[in-house]
């Protein structure tokens, strides 16, 4: 296990910044995944904790060994990324153990490592086999194995499941989550994609134009978003813009008693804490189409000035087309100038760091 502290650390390109002043530290044994667009920076960092890229600036540490000028054989980490880069004139065995053949082990040990690590990752016995024939699954196993193999501190993994289909993507990383707990080895994963930061990660750095926007636990980043952006990314939100007056916000069709100053103000309100009730209000919503996943059902909904959202309801809901509905947010937030104004009710989370 690993400690990797990065201290504001900023990569520019010629006059383009990158990565501005970040700052991280990631635990022994701790999997943290880096979440945004593309152009965050993201991989960047990834690129620079792995010798890919020499930063500007800053420093990055592993076990308090500066690393920021080595070059990647020196360092104490490996990387996975999203091509799989395998050899093909080599058998699966031939790739993995390439490394520690660099290394001068001996044939013994490189063949005992590499068996040893193939069935870590769940392919004893493919060995003698060419990459060729392999599935896109298998191939990443592969490449996962080739850096597993090195045992290095810190295991990078650059968007490594995204060029599978959704199926292998979530059975690829439940696996990985798996190996990495039982190896215990720190992690960093970069992903644009949230359902796999929220699965995969102990905590999820929200990045934006080469800044950080939010670190936190998957939990409280859905929950407590601190930034309209990193309440839009994370999850599915309805954004209302209205009007903070006497003690009232109202905007689109809604209104509701909130202890904030007068001023312009957005709304944000999850799916499943918009509720709906019948009526023929002049400022009701309309349903504009219903869609059944089975276990639930989401309503599109126009609000008055042309604004559109989704609630969830439940699979035997009674909404239909044109039906009129008016909304009522049981969980709400208000952002105002790029921060949190004001949230309807204590989360679970704040509530049980209150306890503390």
């Amino acid at each position: 296990m690993a400690r990797l502290e990065i201290n504001g650390v900023t990569k520019k390109f010629g006059t383009t910044t990158a990565v501005d002043t970040f700052s991280l530290d990631v635990g022994d044994g701790e999997l943290v995944c880096l979440l945004g667009p593309s152009g965050s920076g993201k991989s960047t960092v990834l690129r620079m904790i792995g010798g890919f890229e020499t930063p500007t600036g800053g420093s990055i540490r592993i076990d308090g060994e500066e690393v920021a000028r080595l070059p990647p054989e020196k360092r104490p980490t490996t990387m996975v990324f999203q091509s799989h880069a395998l050899w093909s004139h080599m058998t699966v065995a031939g790739n993995i153990g390439f490394g520690l053949k660099l290394r001068r082990l001996p044939k013994k040990e490189i063949a005992e490592k590499v068996d040893q690590v193939l069935e870590l990752v769940g392919l004893a016995g493919y060995g003698k086999r060419q990459t060729n024939q392999l599935s896109g699954g298998q191939q990443q196993r592969v490449a996962l194995a080739r850096s597993l193999v090195l045992e290095p501190k810190i295991l990078l993994l650059d968007e490594p499941f995204a060029s599978l289909d959704q199926h292998l993507r979530e059975r690829l990383r439940e696996e990985v989550r798996d190996i990495q707990q039982r190896l215990k080895i720190t992690a960093l994963f970069v992903t644009h994609g949230q359902d796999e930061a929220l699965a995969l990660a102990d905590r999820i750095v929200v990045m934006r134009d080469g800044h950080i926007e939010q670190i936190d636990r998957p939990d409280v980043l859905y929950r407590e978003p601190q930034t309209p952006f990193v309440a839009g990314f994370i999850g599915t939100m309805n954004f209302v813009e209205g009007q903070v007056r006497n003690g009232m916000f109202a905007g689109g069709g809604m209104t509701m008693g909130v202890p904030v100053a007068e001023g312009p103000a957005t709304l944000a309100v999850r799916p499943e804490a918009l509720s709906l009730s019948g009526a023929l209000a002049p400022d009701a919503a309309t349903v504009h189409r219903v869609v059944d996943f089975g276990t639930h059902a989401i309503v599109d909904l126009d609000l008055p000035n042309e604004v559109r959202a989704k609630a969830m309801v439940s699979p035997d809901h009674e909404w239909k087309g044109a039906d009129r509905v008016v909304l009522k947010p049981e969980r709400f937030a208000l952002f105002r100038d790029n921060a949190v104004l004001y949230r309807s009710q204590p989360s679970a989370i704040q509530t049980a760091r209150h306890a503390q």
